[in-house]
Protein backbone atom coordinates (compact mmCIF):
# COMPACT_ATOMS: atom_id res chain seq x y z
CA UNK A 1 0.00 0.00 0.00
CA UNK A 2 1.37 3.35 -1.00
CA UNK A 3 1.25 6.35 1.35
CA UNK A 4 -0.46 9.56 0.27
CA UNK A 5 1.77 12.48 -0.62
CA UNK A 6 -0.56 14.87 1.22
CA UNK A 7 -0.60 14.56 5.00
CA UNK A 8 -3.91 13.86 6.64
CA UNK A 9 -5.63 17.10 7.59
CA UNK A 10 -7.23 17.41 11.00
CA UNK A 11 -10.27 19.35 9.77
CA UNK A 12 -11.40 16.62 7.38
CA UNK A 13 -12.81 14.58 10.26
CA UNK A 14 -16.18 15.76 11.54
CA UNK A 15 -16.65 16.05 15.25
CA UNK A 16 -19.75 16.84 17.31
CA UNK A 17 -18.71 20.49 17.57
CA UNK A 18 -18.88 20.81 13.76
CA UNK A 19 -22.45 19.49 13.70
CA UNK A 20 -23.42 21.82 16.53
CA UNK A 21 -21.97 24.83 14.69
CA UNK A 22 -23.80 23.87 11.48
CA UNK A 23 -27.13 23.39 13.31
CA UNK A 24 -26.73 26.75 15.09
CA UNK A 25 -25.99 28.55 11.82
CA UNK A 26 -28.97 26.91 10.11
CA UNK A 27 -31.29 27.84 12.99
CA UNK A 28 -30.05 31.43 12.75
CA UNK A 29 -30.81 31.59 9.03
CA UNK A 30 -34.32 30.17 9.53
CA UNK A 31 -35.06 32.59 12.38
CA UNK A 32 -33.79 35.56 10.38
CA UNK A 33 -35.80 34.57 7.29
CA UNK A 34 -39.01 34.41 9.32
CA UNK A 35 -38.44 37.97 10.55
CA UNK A 36 -37.43 39.50 7.22
CA UNK A 37 -40.32 38.92 4.78
CA UNK A 38 -40.90 40.62 1.41
CA UNK A 39 -44.05 42.65 0.80
CA UNK A 40 -47.12 40.70 -0.27
CA UNK A 41 -47.51 40.27 -4.03
CA UNK A 42 -50.58 41.69 -5.74
CA UNK A 43 -51.95 41.14 -9.21
CA UNK A 44 -53.29 44.69 -9.55
CA UNK A 45 -51.04 47.33 -11.02
CA UNK A 46 -50.74 50.69 -9.34
CA UNK A 47 -52.55 53.52 -11.09
CA UNK A 48 -50.12 55.60 -13.11
CA UNK A 49 -50.31 59.30 -13.99
CA UNK A 50 -52.16 58.55 -17.26
CA UNK A 51 -54.65 56.18 -15.64
CA UNK A 52 -58.29 57.17 -15.88
CA UNK A 53 -59.59 54.60 -13.37
CA UNK A 54 -58.26 53.05 -10.20
CA UNK A 55 -57.43 49.33 -10.32
CA UNK A 56 -60.07 46.86 -9.17
CA UNK A 57 -59.03 45.39 -5.83
CA UNK A 58 -62.29 43.71 -4.83
CA UNK A 59 -62.26 39.94 -4.53
CA UNK A 60 -64.83 37.70 -6.14
CA UNK A 61 -67.37 36.01 -3.84
CA UNK A 62 -66.36 32.55 -2.64
CA UNK A 63 -69.07 30.02 -3.56
CA UNK A 64 -68.02 27.80 -0.64
CA UNK A 65 -69.64 30.35 1.70
CA UNK A 66 -72.94 30.71 -0.22
CA UNK A 67 -76.37 29.17 0.36
CA UNK A 68 -77.72 27.89 -2.96
CA UNK A 69 -81.42 27.40 -3.74
CA UNK A 70 -81.06 23.70 -4.49
CA UNK A 71 -82.80 20.84 -2.67
CA UNK A 72 -80.48 17.89 -2.07
CA UNK A 73 -82.25 15.92 0.64
CA UNK A 74 -79.77 14.00 2.82
CA UNK A 75 -76.71 14.84 0.69
CA UNK A 76 -75.04 18.22 0.42
CA UNK A 77 -74.73 20.60 -2.52
CA UNK A 78 -71.24 20.88 -4.00
CA UNK A 79 -69.66 23.46 -6.30
CA UNK A 80 -68.19 21.66 -9.32
CA UNK A 81 -67.14 24.64 -11.48
CA UNK A 82 -66.74 28.36 -10.97
CA UNK A 83 -65.67 31.43 -12.93
CA UNK A 84 -65.40 35.07 -11.90
CA UNK A 85 -65.49 38.45 -13.58
CA UNK A 86 -67.25 41.83 -13.55
CA UNK A 87 -70.54 41.00 -15.25
CA UNK A 88 -72.49 44.22 -14.59
CA UNK A 89 -69.72 46.81 -15.05
CA UNK A 90 -69.71 48.10 -11.47
CA UNK A 91 -66.01 47.36 -10.92
CA UNK A 92 -66.71 44.50 -8.50
CA UNK A 93 -66.36 40.89 -9.66
CA UNK A 94 -69.19 38.39 -9.50
CA UNK A 95 -68.80 34.62 -9.35
CA UNK A 96 -70.73 32.13 -11.48
CA UNK A 97 -70.99 28.72 -9.81
CA UNK A 98 -72.10 25.35 -11.16
CA UNK A 99 -73.66 23.38 -8.31
CA UNK A 100 -75.24 19.95 -7.99
CA UNK A 101 -76.16 17.49 -5.27
CA UNK A 102 -73.39 15.14 -4.18
CA UNK A 103 -75.30 12.06 -5.30
CA UNK A 104 -73.57 8.71 -4.75
CA UNK A 105 -74.80 7.39 -8.13
CA UNK A 106 -75.91 8.74 -11.48
CA UNK A 107 -75.41 12.17 -13.01
CA UNK A 108 -77.16 14.79 -10.89
CA UNK A 109 -78.42 17.86 -12.79
CA UNK A 110 -76.52 21.13 -12.40
CA UNK A 111 -77.72 24.55 -11.35
CA UNK A 112 -75.85 27.66 -12.52
CA UNK A 113 -75.96 30.60 -10.11
CA UNK A 114 -74.54 34.14 -10.12
CA UNK A 115 -73.13 35.33 -6.80
CA UNK A 116 -72.35 38.81 -5.55
CA UNK A 117 -71.17 40.00 -2.15
CA UNK A 118 -73.86 41.41 0.14
CA UNK A 119 -73.01 44.98 1.13
CA UNK A 120 -74.15 44.61 4.75
CA UNK A 121 -72.77 41.16 5.67
CA UNK A 122 -70.04 40.73 3.02
CA UNK A 123 -71.34 37.17 2.58
CA UNK A 124 -71.87 35.78 -0.94
CA UNK A 125 -75.50 35.73 -2.04
CA UNK A 126 -77.26 34.34 -5.09
CA UNK A 127 -78.62 37.10 -7.33
CA UNK A 128 -79.60 35.05 -10.37
CA UNK A 129 -80.28 31.48 -11.47
CA UNK A 130 -79.14 30.92 -15.04
CA UNK A 131 -79.82 27.18 -15.20
CA UNK A 132 -82.34 25.53 -12.87
CA UNK A 133 -81.55 21.94 -11.80
CA UNK A 134 -85.16 21.06 -12.67
CA UNK A 135 -84.19 21.47 -16.35
CA UNK A 136 -82.00 18.32 -16.04
CA UNK A 137 -78.92 19.90 -17.67
CA UNK A 138 -75.28 19.18 -16.96
CA UNK A 139 -72.66 21.89 -17.56
CA UNK A 140 -69.54 20.68 -19.36
CA UNK A 141 -67.82 24.07 -19.89
CA UNK A 142 -68.13 27.40 -18.07
CA UNK A 143 -66.38 30.73 -18.68
CA UNK A 144 -66.79 34.43 -17.93
CA UNK A 145 -65.55 36.44 -20.87
CA UNK A 146 -66.27 39.97 -22.14
CA UNK A 147 -68.79 40.55 -19.31
CA UNK A 148 -70.80 37.49 -20.41
CA UNK A 149 -71.31 34.00 -19.03
CA UNK A 150 -70.77 31.21 -21.55
CA UNK A 151 -71.59 27.57 -20.93
CA UNK A 152 -71.99 24.30 -22.78
CA UNK A 153 -75.07 22.44 -21.57
CA UNK A 154 -75.67 18.73 -21.97
CA UNK A 155 -79.31 17.66 -21.81
CA UNK A 156 -81.87 15.14 -22.91
CA UNK A 157 -84.18 14.97 -25.90
CA UNK A 158 -86.90 13.23 -23.87
CA UNK A 159 -87.63 11.84 -20.41
CA UNK A 160 -86.95 8.35 -21.82
CA UNK A 161 -83.21 9.08 -22.17
CA UNK A 162 -81.33 7.74 -19.11
CA UNK A 163 -79.70 10.39 -16.93
CA UNK A 164 -76.30 8.77 -17.45
CA UNK A 165 -76.23 9.56 -21.13
CA UNK A 166 -77.23 13.08 -22.26
CA UNK A 167 -77.97 13.19 -25.98
CA UNK A 168 -78.35 16.95 -26.61
CA UNK A 169 -75.55 19.57 -26.58
CA UNK A 170 -76.37 23.28 -26.36
CA UNK A 171 -74.26 26.46 -26.19
CA UNK A 172 -75.57 29.24 -24.00
CA UNK A 173 -74.56 32.85 -23.38
CA UNK A 174 -75.98 35.21 -20.75
CA UNK A 175 -75.27 38.93 -20.48
CA UNK A 176 -76.38 41.57 -17.98
CA UNK A 177 -78.87 43.90 -19.69
CA UNK A 178 -81.29 46.37 -18.05
CA UNK A 179 -81.10 44.76 -14.61
CA UNK A 180 -81.34 41.10 -15.64
CA UNK A 181 -79.29 38.33 -17.23
CA UNK A 182 -80.57 37.79 -20.76
CA UNK A 183 -79.80 34.64 -22.70
CA UNK A 184 -78.62 36.29 -25.88
CA UNK A 185 -77.63 33.21 -27.82
CA UNK A 186 -80.73 31.21 -28.72
CA UNK A 187 -80.75 27.51 -28.15
CA UNK A 188 -78.85 25.69 -30.84
CA UNK A 189 -79.50 22.22 -29.53
CA UNK A 190 -77.93 19.41 -31.47
CA UNK A 191 -77.61 15.70 -30.85
CA UNK A 192 -74.39 14.41 -29.38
Amino acid sequence: MQQSAVPELAHTHTRPIHWLATATALAGVVALSSILQPDAATAAQAAGPNSKTAPVTATAPDPADADFPIECGPVKAIVVKKASGDLDGDGKPETVAVVHCDAPMGTPPDGVYVLTTAADTHKPRVVATLVDPKDRNTVSDLAVQDRAVRATLLGYSSTDVPSCCPDVKDSAKWQWNNGAFIRSKPSEARSV
